[in-house]
């Protein structure tokens, strides 16, 4: 590759550097995006966490030598390097595969010799990062805005969060003062994680606090009407694991998980529904409500702008 490709990488960070330092300090934030797959030759993901530096590689077909790519990526860590002050040393890889089905989520990544795994802060919140074990860190970045969102409904709220991963909307409302928080994943490790989440933050209380392993799809089925007033779901696109009695594919079964979610919540409760299937229609006219809101915009961070790959939507219960 030629060195004036690197220099417009080189260039692409330091504009986005600028600018997202200065927002990520106007708003005391620590753990943000600094570059997603802008320049086609540079197909990677750069996340800071704090001082490290996570940085997930898309698994493109390319014409590089095994060598050269290795050229490529010291070239490429360099340049990150020089421009945010960070040592190559705290910078971890991974291979983001393109996958066709979610399941791949929970299985735990070729590891290196030594797992690294930190603690970082949000908004006066503690949470586990791990930068080397799995395809995601633990904490989606994304979702920054939203989980403030949900934090400011839930005082004194029956609060549910669905297809929970690390359980990091169950911490904020829990440590916001609902009165019940129950996540449930389909991962025993996730929710192993969650925990390990809440004892951060010193969120003790096995009666308000429940970590659930089920099937959601399934588990919906379960629960009684009118419980809950406040739910988080955020879907895989797609899953079929072993796990799960039936196959979950988000644009099928959306409707099917929206109504249960809606039986199961209290007249007037709220739904903060999410999904990152790129070509997803939401299909309002099956959902057993008119008080839907694309809130997509309103909760794209900074570090996403132009480049969100995800929908949110609100959806209230009629009273």
């Amino acid at each position: 590759m030629t060195s004036e490709k690197f220099q417009m990488f080189e260039n692409r960070l330091l504009k986005n550097y600028k600018h997202r330092i200065k927002q990520a300090k106007r708003q005391n934030i620590s753990c943000w995006r600094l570059y997603d797959h802008d320049l086609p030759e540079f197909p990677v993901c750069v996340e800071i966490y704090e001082d490290y530096i996570y940085i997930a590689e898309y698994n493109r077909r390319h014409s590089l030598s095994d060598e050269e790519h290795d050229i490529w990526l010291t070239e490429t860590k360099n340049c990150i390097a020089g421009i945010t002050g960070l040592p190559i040393e705290n910078m971890y890889l991974r291979v983001r595969k393109r996958m066709d089905h979610k399941e791949e989520q929970y299985e735990k990544e070729e590891t290196l010799p030594i797992s690294k795994i930190i603690t970082v802060n949000e908004n006066g919140l503690q949470f586990k990062v791990n930068l080397t074990d799995y395809l995601d860190s633990g904490l989606f970045l994304d979702h920054r805005i939203t989980r403030q969102m949900v934090q400011a409904q839930c005082k004194d709220t029956e609060f549910l969060n669905l297809f929970s991963y690390t359980s990091s909307f169950s911490v904020y409302t829990a440590a916001a003062g609902a009165k019940t928080v129950t996540s449930v994943d389909l991962s025993k490790t996730y929710l192993a994680w969650s925990e390990d989440n809440f004892a951060l933050n010193k969120l003790v209380n096995k009666l308000a606090y429940q970590f659930i392993h089920a099937d959601v799809k399934q588990y919906l089925k379960t629960l009684p009407a009118n419980k809950y007033d406040l739910v988080f779901m955020d879907p895989p696109t797609f899953s079929n694991s072993k796990r799960m009695k039936d196959v979950l594919d988000i644009q099928r079964d959306h409707v099917e998980l929206i109504n249960d979610v809606l039986r199961a919540m209290k007249p007037g409760g709220i739904l903060y529904f999410s999904t990152n299937f790129s070509h997803f229609k939401l299909e309002a006219e099956s959902i057993h409500t008119k008080l839907i809101k694309d809130i997509t915009k309103a909760t794209t961070p900074f570090d996403f702008d132009g480049r969100l790959k995800r929908a949110c939507f609100k959806l209230q219960k009629p009273v």
